[in-house]
């Protein structure tokens, strides 16, 4: 978006220069507006569940920012000739279902034919003007949590191929559609400096959102990164990666400096693409055991210290 034209606006709090998950807008002193859009076609093959997952991705976007999802609006685009209408219908239902479950309104949307499915929202949230979560506010000495397990991209794949059992099938997609609502309480309570959720170009490549938006360095501990599952490792060796996840690796490589003894295997890990990740939390060592205790009691699917922020290297991440 860099060549666009925009148009300059102290009130946009956030907007698209530091590629943070949505932009934000201040109304007044205390409330701010949090605008984010996000879709893409089916992971899965059931139609709720893929109602379900994309919606939990939009969603995840206002948490992400520190704010509480108010309003959202459907946006599709489906292949009347290949899905029923029942299909079509189950879809909307199960992103309906998630949005009820966010304790956020469906006022609305827009859908059009297209030659695949794709579905997701555009959500609106709010959040106070003082106390939004970007990914540009990381601080040196901040310790960083991860709040969900990678690996869904390459389970994905797997299961394409026909190389992925149904259990953790079903664990990835648990994953998926757990919503990550303790961001909201995170930006009420102030006690989060940078936050950003991990989607398409993997744990590394928004890592290395906020180490340059920030202009500082990441550490990243790699043996304390958590993988959805310890089968994951064999399903990288046996080469069932995206090609995206592949292409992340590619992408964010000349931004990292790699310690000899973290495998290839960790490496594509880090980038796995993932679909509704978690939570990626820069966060002041005092306040962690109150962040831990608000995640814990959000149900968050892990807890995970992976590094620190230090002051700016010659690159933006250091996987040791």
């Amino acid at each position: 978006m860099s060549g666009l034209p925009q148009n300059i606006d102290p009130n946009l709090l956030v907007g698209s220069a530091t590629a943070d998950d949505a932009g934000v807008y201040k109304i007044d002193e205390d409330r701010a507006l949090v605008q984010t859009l996000d879709f893409f076609t089916p992971i899965v093959d059931d139609p709720y569940l893929f109602g379900q997952i994309a919606a939990a991705n939009s969603l995840s976007d206002v948490y992400a920012m520190g704010g509480r999802p108010i309003t959202a609006m459907a946006i599709a685009g489906m292949p009347t000739e290949l899905l029923s209408n029942d299909e079509i219908a189950e879809i909307f239902r199960g992103g309906a279902d998630m949005v009820k479950l966010a304790n956020c309104s469906l006022v609305g949307g827009h859908t059009i034919k297209n030659p695949e499915p794709i579905y997701g929202l555009s959500v609106t949230g709010m959040v106070h003007p003082d106390n939004f979560l970007a990914n540009a506010h990381a601080k040196e000495g901040d310790i960083l949590l991860l709040t969900k397990p990678l690996g869904t991209g390459i389970i994905s794949t797997a299961l394409k191929q026909g190389a992925c059992s149904d259990e953790l099938n079903q664990v990835s997609i648990t994953a998926m559609i757990t919503l990550n609502t303790a961001g909201a309480e995170l930006g009420e309570q102030d006690i989060v400096n940078a936050c950003t959720d991990v989607t398409g170009f993997g744990l590394l490549g928004h890592l290395r959102e906020i180490a340059d938006a920030s202009n500082l360095t990441a550490i990243v501990e790699t043996k304390n990164i958590p993988a959805i599952a310890d089968s994951i490792y064999d399903l990288i060796e046996a080469g069932l990666v995206p090609g995206g996840s592949k292409k992340n690796l590619e992408s964010v490589s000349p931004s990292v400096t790699f310690s000899d003894s973290v495998s290839t295997a960790s490496r594509l890990l880090m980038a796995d693409a993932q679909t509704s990740g978690g939570l990626l939390l820069s966060v002041t060592p005092s306040n962690v055991p109150a962040v831990v205790k608000i995640l814990e009691a959000h149900n968050s699917l892990c807890v995970a210290e992976i590094g620190t922020i230090v002051k700016r290297q010659n690159s933006s991440i250091v996987c040791q």
